[in-house]
């Protein structure tokens, strides 16, 4: 049985971040397989997993419309099967974690078919997987479209400001209104500092979501990521993965 977790929030909260942080907790405790999602368009998922950036599924979705209106998929090969192969050759192999990079959801021409056809495959791949863990944009475009059908748990990562808050409560609302299939949502604090202030507090009294996490400013963490390294890679000691590492045994219960 597949786990799914996504992870949603405005931009800059660091949710790349603590995606990589919390597959590094998984790794740490399961020692089961993970598939990692990057459904920002902005995809620096790889970077923070030590991966290359594989192709995305949407240039493969762009090569599978030009292949199939030139007409060379042929009779041999049903666009199903085409798509299923590239999408398995798309994969980035890692250790105990493979990752799939969406890239932007769609061009300018229609892809009503490829999309259905997308996400049935995709959630074929997920089924593979022990846990899926998705690194979604700000809008949560690719969960709205039912990139995976079923989201066990929906974390919304802010910073500690009372706008980074309240976009966290519009998300939740937005999930139910897309009627996405959410069975648990929580909040992350990120990078905070001393103690909330009462408005950000309010705030988050306001919006009514769990608290999961709350996640202290990691000047490591900070300086890996401005160098580009591999956050997976993280000492032990580290304040952030400490607190990521504490929610992922107490909400998945490890």
């Amino acid at each position: 049985m597949t786990t799914t977790i996504a992870l949603a929030g405005k931009g800059g909260t660091g949710k790349t971040t603590v995606s990589a942080l919390l597959i590094k907790a998984i790794i740490a405790r399961t020692k089961k397989p993970i598939l990692a999602i990057d459904a920002d368009p902005a995809s620096n998922l790889h970077l923070a997993l030590g991966l290359p950036m594989p192709p995305t599924v949407g240039e493969i979705r762009e090569e599978t419309s030009k292949v199939a209106l030139e007409g060379q998929l042929g009779v041999s090969i049903s666009r199903h099967d085409y798509l299923t192969h590239e999408i398995r050759m798309a994969l980035e192999e890692g250790d105990q974690v493979d990752l799939l990079a969406m890239g932007r959801p769609e061009g300018q021409g229609c892809y009503c078919a490829i999309n259905h056809l997308l996400r049935v495959i995709i959630d074929e791949v997920n089924r593979h997987y022990s846990y899926v863990v998705i690194d979604n944009e700000a809008g949560m475009e690719h969960i709205s479209r039912r990139t995976t059908r079923d989201v066990n748990l929906l974390l919304l990562v802010t910073d500690p400001t009372v706008r980074g808050v309240k976009t966290a409560g519009e998300m939740a609302r937005l999930a139910q209104d897309l009627e996405i299939n959410v069975q648990d949502t929580k909040l992350i604090i990120n990078r905070v500092t001393g103690d909330l202030p009462q408005p950000l507090q309010e705030a988050i009294d306001e919006i009514g979501i769990e608290i999961a996490a709350m996640v202290p400013a990691d000047p490591e963490v900070n300086r890996m990521d401005a160098m580009g390294e591999p956050l997976v890679k993280v000492n032990s000691d580290s304040p952030a993965w400490t607190a990521i590492d504490g929610m992922a045994a107490k909400i998945l219960r490890f």
